[in-house]
């Protein structure tokens, strides 16, 4: 939109069709407010009158502001210059005012739209839904006399967005047609509620119904996949890209199988499917770089680092993260304070408390505590009391009475009193021997009511008969 702009403004006299674009452009860019500006220039400097597009792109961009006073404005001058008979600006209406959460509006524009407006009830349901009214979107939908696929969809949806998958999926059986948009939604839906047997088994439904799962199919599975650790149905669905014989794989897809493959320890295959990618973006180096941190390959995480610097790509707060946590863990302490003042005076990044974390936690195993404690007094943004308890752990390892005070103190300030910092406080007087210091502690806890969480562990047993897998 920026380059567009510079063409819009270098011409002399750009007509209703070119006002019309930019709007269109805007709108689709979530920017309203330039989608203001240049209707204000239209109607004021050019003086050109606005037809129908003109206002259905308005009030798109309303649909992404908060309340609904700019749409009511726009609603005043499609009344004013005679629009509303229109059923393109009519549907736009009732689509932002229910966005906005506007429904009283949006239900008195419905009922002068007629029951055969499907779009416009396809609107309002979806309008009940966003406010968590499933009881008044599902009233409508049965009410809706000519219920299209997108009706259909629209509500099957909202069940599979709240989580409602019982629901969702009696809805969708009972649907008259299906499209690639009703399968994706169910399988979306079992995946974002980590219910992975279910979307397999609805994918396997999709390719024997005659359907080609698309990139948000396959992307919502390898997700769930990543995220539940199942890496066996995670190569299934690798698998079954090369079966369908697909000439390539996008750059999406591609991150997906990266990040599916790093979670759940396959780090050869995640490195494997990242060299015979033809595209990558900041996010698939973050995923090996995070992947091979996690997994305990932190030089080797470190080293795609310096590669992805040498590439070009412009590294993010989460590459940054990765980063400092594998050099934390693999006490690469010199590698570590370069990322992080490199984040800082290079690439304008401003470490958060995370970062924070990773650094006090790897200057505190290696014994650097006074440097650590100096860099989270002179932190920009308050110390969260994640950073404190980071460090009052490097402080109980290395048994630094003097700065495990000083930083028990910090969270006593901050009216943290988790039986955690009395516990870690109380074993850097032991380790020093100093038992009074120790049944002070203790004494203090009992004072203030703090138990110590007991520890527990989970034993998941099988049922008689099952054979362990």
């Amino acid at each position: 939109m920026g380059y567009a702009r510079k063409v819009f403004d270098g011409i002399p006299r750009p007509d209703l069709f070119m006002h019309n674009a930019m709007l269109r452009g805007y709108a689709h860019a979530g920017a309203p407010g330039d989608a203001f500006a240049v209707y204000r220039r239209m109607a004021l400097a050019a003086r050109l009158r606005p037809d129908a597009f003109t206002f259905c792109y308005l009030l798109r961009a309303c649909a992404g502001l908060p309340g609904s006073r700019a749409g009511r404005q726009v609603h005043g001058a499609v009344v004013k210059l005679g629009f509303l008979k229109d059923a393109y600006v009519r549907n736009a209406l009732i689509n932002m005012f229910a966005k906005c959460g506007d429904l009283r509006v949006a239900s008195v524009l419905l009922d002068e739209a007629g029951k055969a407006d499907v779009v416009a009830w396809s609107a309002v349901i979806a309008g009940h839904a966003a406010r968590g009214d499933m009881d008044a979107a599902r009233k409508m939908f049965d009410e809706c006399t000519y219920k299209d696929i997108v009706c259909w969809n629209v509500m099957l949806g909202a069940y599979a967005k709240h989580g409602e998958m019982e629901k969702a999926r009696e809805l969708f059986d009972s649907a008259p047609e299906k499209d690639v948009v009703s399968w994706n939604t169910i399988i979306t839906g079992y995946a974002a509620q980590g219910m992975l047997k279910h979307a397999l088994e609805v994918f396997d439904e999709m390719r024997i119904a005659g359907w080609t799962p698309d990139e948000a199919t396959i992307v919502s599975l390898l997700s769930c996949c990543a995220n539940t650790g199942s890496l066996n149905a995670g190569r299934m669905i690798h698998h079954q890209l090369h079966l369908e014989r697909r000439p390539w794989i996008s750059i999406v897809v591609g991150n997906a199988l990266v990040s599916m493959y790093a979670k759940c320890g396959d780090l050869h295959t995640a490195v494997e499917v990242f060299n015979t990618m033809k595209d990558t973006d900041v996010w698939t180096w973050n995923s090996v770089i995070g992947g091979l941190a996690f997994h305990g390959q932190a030089e080797q995480s470190v080293r795609f680092f310096k590669k992805m610097l040498e590439k070009r790509i412009h590294p993010n707060e989460i590459s940054f993260l990765c980063v400092l946590g594998a050099c934390s863990h693999a006490g690469l302490v010199e590698d570590g304070q370069k990322f992080f003042y490199l984040m800082k005076d290079r690439y304008g990044i401003e470490p958060n408390a995370r970062h924070y974390s990773c650094i006090v936690d790897m200057l505190g195993r290696a014994g650097l505590l006074d440097e650590a404690y100096a860099i989270v007094s002179n932190m920009r943004c308050e110390p969260s009391a994640v950073v404190w308890r980071t460090m009052l752990g490097a402080c109980r390892t290395h048994g630094n009475m003097t700065l495990g005070k000083l930083t028990r103190e910090k969270l006593l300030d901050m009216n943290e009193d988790a039986s955690g910092d009395y516990v870690l406080l109380s074993g850097i007087y032991a380790s020093s021997g100093e038992w009074l210091g120790v049944e002070t502690e203790r004494r203090s806890m009992d004072r203030r009511g703090i138990r110590k969480v007991a520890g527990y562990a989970q034993i998941d047993r099988k049922p008689a008969g099952l054979s362990a897998q």
